[in-house]
């Protein structure tokens, strides 16, 4: 090793244990490895163990079923109950928001379905799914022409590539969070603003990825057929396309994969999808239901994993 490398190793080193006092990098390890130690019977405690055995006291078990006091239903009718379903009694519970907790109320009469929020967290999870699905195709209608305009080969003014590259990179650097702040100004709350904050987001990356692509394919194929006269949309068609495709494939279902991820945040700031019940049940500390929306989530991923991945194949 180099006395110039030894050198550099050191600057860093110094650096990081700066940046790592400045960032509570340093308090941040002590914790896990106090947290370690708890969870080994060398500590009794640690705030680690404390927040996370606070979390899953509420966390587990998982909740399944829907209760409403009756005297919220509107035009309630006993003889038509939902399918399952059953009247209860029981404690009404109604959340005070000056004491940021659950009080009980008085006895009532509740109205139980057994899978009811399991149910509605399945069609917020769709609901999830339409926003990214949007979001992805709307991100490919953006991306293409920026592809083809930033592509050295296909471009035919440096301006023009220019302008391409920077509207690629500038979608990049906007998060989908501040876009949808941005649009649910706009548009109010809703689908909407998810859908446009995870297509001007996504194009940024898409646009760069197929224009880098199309950029680093062998030039064989495509100066044969620029020698028999073909125009530039055929030699788009059938020397880049075929050669292409399967990585801009894979690039999609990336795209649409982390799109269902961030749809199901994007919510938190009321950007429509699971995002919001999910931040509402937070605010109220039902872990229960937190734990029934994130195994809903991380369903709804593998499964769209799964899924696509056999697409891909098919398509290849």
């Amino acid at each position: 090793m180099s006395k110039k490398l030894i050198g550099i190793v050191l600057v860093a080193c110094v650096l990081l244990a700066f940046s790592a006092r400045r960032t509570g990098v340093d308090k941040g390890a002590a914790m896990i490895i106090e947290g370690v130690g708890e969870a080994t019977g060398v500590v009794d405690e640690s705030s680690i163990g404390r927040g996370f055995a606070s979390f899953w006291r509420s966390a587990i078990p998982l909740v399944f079923e829907e209760r409403t006091a009756v005297a919220r239903i509107d035009g309630f009718d006993e003889a038509r109950l939902p399918w399952f379903s059953r009247i209860e009694s029981g404690h009404a519970r109604e959340f005070d928001a000056d004491l940021g907790q659950w009080i009980v109320s008085g006895e009532s009469r509740v109205l139980v379905e057994p899978m009811g929020y399991l149910l509605r967290v399945v069609r917020l999870m769709f609901e999830t799914i339409e926003i990214a699905i949007w979001g992805t195709l709307l991100a490919l209608l953006i991306s293409i022409p920026l592809a083809v305009a930033g592509s050295r080969d296909y471009c035919g003014h440096r301006v023009l590539y220019a302008a391409a590259r920077a509207i690629c990179s500038m979608n990049r650097a906007v998060p989908e969070l501040i876009s949808a702040m941005w649009f649910v100004l706009m548009f109010g709350f809703g689908t909407m603003p998810g859908i446009l904050a995870l297509g001007l987001h996504a194009s940024g990356f898409l646009g760069k990825f197929f224009a880098d692509d199309i950029e680093n394919l062998p030039k064989g194929p495509q100066q044969a057929l620029r020698s028999t006269g073909a125009n530039p949309f055929k030699v788009l068609r059938f020397a880049v396309l075929p050669q292409a495709m399967p990585q801009f494939v894979a690039y999609t279902q990336y795209i649409l994969e982390r799109n269902v991820r961030t749809a199901s945040v994007l919510g938190i700031v009321g950007a429509g999808g699971i995002g919001m019940e999910l931040k509402g049940r937070w605010d109220l500390s039902d872990f229960g239901h937190v734990s029934t929306i994130l195994l809903v989530i991380f369903v709804t991923v593998a499964g769209l994993e799964y899924l696509t991945q056999r697409v891909r194949s098919q398509m290849i």
